[in-house]
């Protein structure tokens, strides 16, 4: 094993559990040397047989559970890590193993126990300061996070995790240059480090530098799978008269909605352009037909001349502040579903759609969403109707409405089948007003040409720029933002306050 000659090593052990059946410490190695060559089933079974002949052996269970941990079976790798922990409360791996799947499951406030639990037994523990850190950014404790990443990198400099997460803990405190140069630090130690590289454009995008930021941003492409038989990449140099280009949509439902307007652009520079995107997409984006050929990421055809990621196009077009494509409407609502929604929606009061959660998990998440509860303030304003937008998660929070708080929903009968955002789409065409956190929903409505206002946190994601209230990309949208990290009742104060200001002079949307 200390050879790294893993199969050798499996065959050396079986041969001991054969000698010695009852031999813990022979089926515990073996299980290790499985662990390593990935057959993580394998290793399953022999940590099983080990913890059969030895229950209390605390080692055998932290392996376990990270065999669990591999195969997706995170409550038992959970369960695993809790009773290795108990066993041995000194086995810091066991804390920290414990905290990463906390991580996972969303349970980030019982990671930092787990955690700290882990630098307490073994106060030299650099990768558990630096999870530590990125599980207090979580949840908001924005200086506590900068203190763990710093004492994780004061103990291990060459960790490239630690500064980047030293950098995400920066941005979230609206240190953007500060934040770059971990970034810059974690990409030196690490040059292949995609995340650290998309991080650190989106950082310069923030900051409304989108010559070097779309730059940037082209080196996430060691994440970005090219289809086969796609063709060459297009740079944006080559003439596309007459030949075939595929696009395909690589990240969120939002950034589809939002980049998808370049599809039509180059259609008009004379390629023939298909458009892949994810399956739930496509029936809500054939309105770009027949410029563009819409189709599933699962359907799309082979054999073109070129082809380019849709998040690549910025770059290849040399998208600047003063040339960003924002003519709109560019994607419509199906005119059968609006008629339908109208009957159904009815003319009376004031409309808005509210959106308040985003895709849950993940970095994404981190700060942008809020709870539905946040809208109880515009309840009071006569002849309001609030109507519930939200799809899955989220969703369950309407059944735990303030006292007297009414949000209409549609239940199961709002884009019930494969195809997303359909009946969304027709439902925002009959409304007065949008009012969302950053998700999806904000970038759709803003594609069909709605009244919409964002709700946004301190330092939101790059594509709302700093300091600002108007959208370069949606000339529909306003944007309200934190002035605190944290504050939404602000927020829905200023929101209130405009909405009010508007219901007196004559409703236009602004």
């Amino acid at each position: 094993m200390e050879l790294d000659r893993a199969e050798d090593a499996l065959l050396s052990y079986g041969h001991a559990a054969l000698l010695k059946p009852d031999l813990a410490e022979a089926h515990f190695n073996r299980a290790n040397a499985a662990a390593r060559l990935g057959r993580q089933q394998d290793a399953l079974e022999g940590y099983d047989r080990t913890l059969v002949l030895k229950p209390g052996f605390a080692e055998a269970h932290h392996a376990r559970a990270n065999a669990l941990e591999k195969l997706g079976r995170l409550s038992e790798a959970l369960d695993g890590f809790s009773r290795a922990a108990a066993l041995k409360p000194a086995l810091a791996e066991a804390h920290n193993n414990k905290g990463n799947v906390l991580c996972r499951l969303g349970r980030h406030a019982e990671a930092v126990e787990s955690y700290t639990r882990a630098v307490r037994a073994r106060p030299g523990y650099a990768l558990a300061w630096n999870n530590l850190g990125s599980a207090l950014r979580h949840l908001g404790r924005l200086e506590e996070a900068l203190e763990s990443c710093d004492r994780a990198i004061a103990l291990a400099p060459a960790i490239a995790a630690a500064h980047y997460n030293r950098g995400n803990v920066l941005k979230a405190l609206e240190r953007l240059p500060e934040s770059i140069e971990s970034y810059d630090r974690a990409i030196a130690l690490a040059p292949e480090f995609a995340d650290a590289h998309k991080n650190r454009a989106t950082t310069t995008l923030l900051m409304g530098d989108f010559e070097r930021g779309w730059e940037r941003y082209e080196r996430r492409n060691a994440r970005v799978s090219i289809p086969p038989n796609s063709g060459s990449i297009w740079t944006g140099e080559e003439n596309l008269d007459g030949k075939s280009l595929l696009i395909w949509a690589e990240q969120g439902f939002g950034d589809t909605f939002q980049f998808c307007r370049y599809a039509s652009l180059l259609a008009d520079r004379g390629g023939r352009v298909t458009l892949a995107v994810q399956d739930p997409l496509v029936a809500i984006l054939k309105c770009l037909e027949p410029a563009v050929a819409v189709t599933g990421l699962g359907n799309a055809p082979a054999g073109f001349d070129c082809c380019i990621s849709l998040m690549s196009i910025p770059h290849a077009l040399r998208t600047c502040s003063h040339n960003i494509p924002a003519a709109i409407p560019y994607l419509r609502a199906d005119p059968d579903r609006t008629r339908q929604w109208r009957d159904r929606i009815g003319t009376q009061g004031f409309k808005i759609g509210i959106c308040w959660q985003g895709a849950a998990g993940g970095e994404v998440d981190i700060g942008r969403s809020f709870p539905v509860r946040h809208f109880e303030t515009l309840t009071d304003i006569p002849g309001l109707r609030l109507i519930s937008l939200q799809k899955n998660a989220g969703v369950e929070q309407l059944r735990e409405l303030p006292a007297g708080m009414n949000v209409e929903t549609f239940g199961d009968t709002l884009d019930p089948g494969p195809e997303a955002f359909v009946d969304t789409a027709a439902i925002m065409e009959n409304l007065d007003l949008v009012i969302t956190s950053d998700t999806a929903a904000a970038h759709l409505a803003g594609a069909l040409g709605r009244p919409a206002w964002v709700a946004l946190s301190r330092v939101p994601d790059w594509r709302w720029l700093l300091d600002r209230s108007d959208s370069p990309w949606y000339p529909t949208m306003r944007l309200f933002r934190q002035s605190r990290s944290g504050d939404w009742p602000e927020v829905f104060a200023a929101i209130k306050a405009s909405l009010l200001e508007s219901l007196s002079t004559n409703w236009t949307g602004r």
